[in-house]
């Protein structure tokens, strides 16, 4: 078993049987017939990821690391908010007839802001601050801008990285280590989907900054699982488990702006099958 798997068995366990449900509340998803789509819930979920000890991907079934890579890096890297930018349909309920989901996501990481050092944009000054002021406590990005909220077509669900350096004793290389906020989170849709890729990114930064990864802390104000999920959920966690898989990215790209879906790879990923069709609340 990964320790992915477990911190994900640990989590669905507890959410199904400590959480509140929201039934008979007034909900805003619905399910694609109209119906509400009411959730069981945990507040308040905090996951860490010790990324030097393996990759985590989740073996119950396969996450597919490549399309999340591709997300991350039409959010970050690309800084778009038009999903012809984007390999993957997963948004295409959101966007316009343009394609554009409004002022969100890569939108915000793309708006430049001023510096004492001059203009960037977030996810440049993060680089910047890596490199230049390694030990900063300000290093963070935040894409959840109220005075942009009405223009976009969904509010960030992952909305804050917040990056910290250490320094371990006896190590001539920094560590990277990172904290996802989420405001909210579908799990069996997108919880080892946004693990996969922020970790992605983690390994991305730390290899063009010179340093080691570190953790991934994932917080998760609201966590949780549709009621038409939870069959699944519970199918899911009950399947047999496997070792994580080895994670490689390439060594030779140095500059965060070159790597492309092609500079991971993911060996020995073995997996339980794929659950097809699940449905999605909107």
């Amino acid at each position: 078993m990964s320790i992915a798997d477990k911190i994900f068995i640990d989590m669905c366990n507890d959410i199904l049987e400590n959480g509140t449900s929201t039934e008979g509340e007034k909900v805003r998803p619905h399910w694609p017939d109209g119906t509400s789509a009411y959730t069981i819930k945990k507040f308040g979920v905090v996951n860490r990821y010790d990324l030097t000890k393996e990759f985590p991907a989740i073996t119950l079934r396969k996450t597919a690391i490549k399309s999340a890579t591709d997300e991350m890096l039409w959010i970050w890297q690309r800084k778009s908010n038009n999903i012809h930018d984007l390999k993957s349909s997963i948004w295409d309920e959101w966007a316009d007839e343009t394609g554009s989901i409004g002022k969100a996501y890569g939108y915000q990481l793309g708006v430049k802001h001023q510096y004492k050092e001059g203009m960037m944009d977030q996810v440049d000054r993060v680089i910047y601050d890596l490199k230049n002021n390694p030990f900063s406590r300000r290093i963070m990005t935040n894409i959840y801008v109220h005075q942009d909220l009405h223009e976009m077509h969904l509010y960030p669900c992952a909305y804050s990285m917040t990056f910290n350096v250490t320094q371990k004793k006896g190590d001539d290389k920094l560590t990277l280590n990172a904290i996802l906020n989420q405001r909210s989170q579908d799990v069996l849709a997108a919880n080892n989907w946004n693990v996969c890729q922020y970790a992605v990114l983690v390994h991305m930064l730390a290899q063009v900054c010179d340093m080691r990864v570190g953790e991934l802390v994932h917080v998760i104000a609201d966590a949780h699982i549709y009621d038409r999920h939870v069959p699944l959920i519970k199918e899911l966690i009950s399947r047999e488990t496997y070792d994580a898989p080895k994670f490689w990215l390439n060594p030779e790209i140095k500059d965060f702006y070159q790597f492309t879906t092609d500079d991971i790879k993911i060996e020995n990923y073995v997996t339980g099958p794929q659950i097809k069709d699940i449905p999605i609340a909107i």
